[in-house]
């Protein structure tokens, strides 16, 4: 393992800091799969996007986790700024750095995102095709989750005043009155309104998990563009690539998995049910981890090892 910093190709002026994991017996003279981690809204490379990583590389991987623009170590102001789109952009941006590595097959890429982070993953396969397969973890469309909730009881419509508060938030930062801010996750425990968001909390604000460089919030000027996102645009039509879904029975995030499931072009889609776990069991709880990396790995290594084989388009 080792952390590196490169120019981001969309931004030159952001350094993106990542984490990059080697395989065991690693041979610089060789070139190897590689998959780009992705982590949730409000994480950081260091928490969960840094477990499967790491997990995925002892399977034979070059892994790479790393800090979305404007969070965590990466460079870029507003902090803690939470732009879909550019998130997006970010997951291409790495991409990119890693056909410079002359030890990665550039095509032998596959992505994986946990929560926001998965998908931001879809997003980006639907977009650029240098993504040979996509796995995502307790995967949340960002702005399904803004507009319709975390188990999805609440109408887009009534996500309006957001936009609203979006806008004033702009107005506020341009009269230089600082940047407000959003919770993510429950900042406080007494905000939680149930067990799975009250394990958010405590994921990212007690020593289960917390780390410096992640504070469990985004700008509150985010809305404007989170509120219209939507991680799945046309993946009934662009979304063609192998894809391998996890997800936990209890998780209330689990519609936006099944959204994906259906809503994803691909021929070569699966599903699998962690069952037991809820969205947050999959991010540390050991057994839940392992279950997922069990379900990843042989994917990754049929799916990306197929790609080199497809004839050139």
């Amino acid at each position: 393992m080792s952390k590196i910093s490169f120019a981001n190709s969309n931004n030159p002026s952001i350094a993106m800091s990542a984490v990059i994991n080697l395989p065991e017996g690693f041979d610089a003279t060789r070139r190897y799969p590689a998959i780009v981690v992705s982590h949730p809204g409000g994480g950081v490379k260091e928490q969960t996007a840094g477990t499967y990583a790491r997990k995925l590389a002892e399977q034979g991987f070059v892994t790479i986790a790393f800090d979305r623009s404007y969070q965590g170590e990466s460079g870029g102001d507003i902090r803690q700024l939470e732009n879909p789109h550019i998130s997006t952009e970010d997951v291409s941006a790495v991409i990119d750095h890693l056909t410079t590595l002359p030890y990665v097959d550039r095509d032998q890429i596959g992505a994986m995102g946990i929560c926001a982070g998965a998908g931001y993953t879809a997003n980006a396969a639907i977009q650029d095709r240098r993504i040979k397969a996509i796995g995502t973890v307790s995967a949340v469309n960002i702005g399904s989750m803004f507009r319709n909730g975390w188990d999805n009881m609440v109408k887009s419509i009534d996500a309006l005043p957001y936009v609203e508060a979006g806008s004033n938030a702009r107005t506020a930062d341009a009269e230089g009155k600082g940047h407000a801010t959003m919770p993510l996750a429950p900042m406080n425990e007494a905000d939680a309104p149930n067990e799975e968001l009250r394990q958010a909390w405590e994921y990212y604000h007690t020593p289960r998990a917390e780390y410096p460089t992640a504070p469990g919030f985004a700008t509150l000027r985010s809305l404007n563009q989170i509120i219209t996102y939507d991680a799945y645009h046309m993946a009934d039509v662009y979304l063609t690539q192998p894809i391998q879904i996890v997800a936990g029975s209890m998780a209330g995030s689990k519609w936006m998995s099944d959204d994906l499931y259906d809503r994803a072009a691909s021929t070569d889609k699966a599903f699998h049910v962690v069952e037991g776990a809820n969205h947050m069991d999959l991010y540390d709880g050991e057994a839940f981890v392992d279950e997922a990396v069990s379900v990843l790995a042989p994917f990754f290594t049929a799916k990306l090892t197929a790609a080199v084989s497809e004839p050139a388009e």
